[in-house]
């Protein structure tokens, strides 16, 4: 059986280092959702991070690493929104220039925190990811620039995997984590933690029926991609996997299911309406997939839902909350 990737030593040394920069994430008691779904249901709660998502963790530990082997001239990344603003961020406090490739129309409410945080911004033709992507990666070509590809940086997992360590001690009997799926790195840094120090823990990922491409490629052990991703969940809109990524995820995710545009938007209202939790869509996949599961689903009894972030739109916000009940 290969090595599990990051190992705890290295998890451990991201929690040290991540610790002098903001505090442990909240795990709290969800009422509603543990009375509707008949478990006992706690949202971690990823948003309470600086701009709003659980992507710092792995930029500022990410760029933190490449740092101590040699400087750099400028930071970059290709994202949706929320890994640009964590790169952003994370360029802004170690005084790196930061640049950021951007797919058109994106999330206003992200481009906004970008452009806050002092990050070049560079706006592709592109709806999706792709366009962007192929930007960046010319644009990395340039002596001192270094891309951050939250996809595929080797360092990156670690920053996530805290969150593991950190809901193990929160709420040792914990049973099932269910974890939104974008790129993958939340997942393969949570589960890496958790397998390595509590394996009977059951980790679920959780994709947009409309972006399924790790969905299917966890099903088929094979690297499946999808000729679009468009859903209203731009935190999961990735439709080109990388191999190693879906190796990692076949050892290490229990099971991968889908949500409809509709799930996420009820789950947007309920977590709003019900817990006073905000969450983008990426970050109520979590709580779409609890609902649509049932209270037969062979999830254990005590659930934590991650809620990644809650960088919403104000267009996608008003059509949860004029959904009917």
């Amino acid at each position: 059986m290969p090595k599990i990737r990051p190992d705890i030593l290295a998890i451990q040394e991201a929690r040290e280092f991540l610790a002098k920069f903001f505090a442990v994430t909240r795990l709290v008691a969800a009422p509603f959702l543990s009375e509707r779904t008949g478990k006992s249901v706690y949202l971690k709660l990823e948003a309470e991070l600086p701009t709003g998502s659980f992507k710092v963790r792995g930029a500022l530990w990410a760029l933190a690493a490449r740092l101590k082997k040699g400087p750099v001239k400028e930071v970059i990344a290709s994202s949706t929104g929320n890994h640009g603003a964590a790169v952003a961020y994370a360029g802004k406090l170690f005084g790196v220039k930061a640049r950021i490739f951007l797919p058109a129309n994106c999330n206003p409410v992200k481009r906004g925190r970008i452009a806050a945080l002092g990050a070049e911004i560079v706006e592709s033709s592109g709806a999706d990811g792709a366009a962007a992507f192929e930007l960046a990666a010319e644009y990395a070509k340039l002596p001192g620039v270094y891309f951050l590809n939250d996809a595929t940086d080797a360092d990156l997992p670690a920053g996530p995997a805290t969150i593991g360590c950190e809901i193990l001690e929160q709420l040792p009997e914990v049973s099932s984590i269910l974890v939104p799926m974008g790129d993958t790195a939340l997942i393969r840094g949570i589960a890496a933690a958790v397998k390595q120090l509590s394996p009977a823990v059951k980790m679920i990922g959780v994709q947009a029926e409309r972006a399924p491409a790790y969905y299917l490629s966890w099903q088929e052990n094979k690297v499946v991609g999808t000729a679009t991703c468009d859903t209203i969940a731009d935190g999961l809109a990735t439709r080109t996997p990388d191999a190693e990524n879906v190796c990692d995820i076949k050892r290490l995710v229990d099971d991968v299911v889908l949500v409809s545009e509709e799930q996420m938007l009820h789950a947007i209202q309920t977590l709003l309406i019900e817990e006073h939790v905000v969450a983008e869509p990426a970050g109520a996949a979590s709580t779409a997939a609890l609902l649509g599961m049932g209270s037969s689903a062979d999830i254990g009894e005590n659930v934590v839902l991650i809620v990644s972030g809650a960088n919403i739109s104000r267009e996608v916000l008003r059509r949860a909350v004029r959904l009917s009940g």
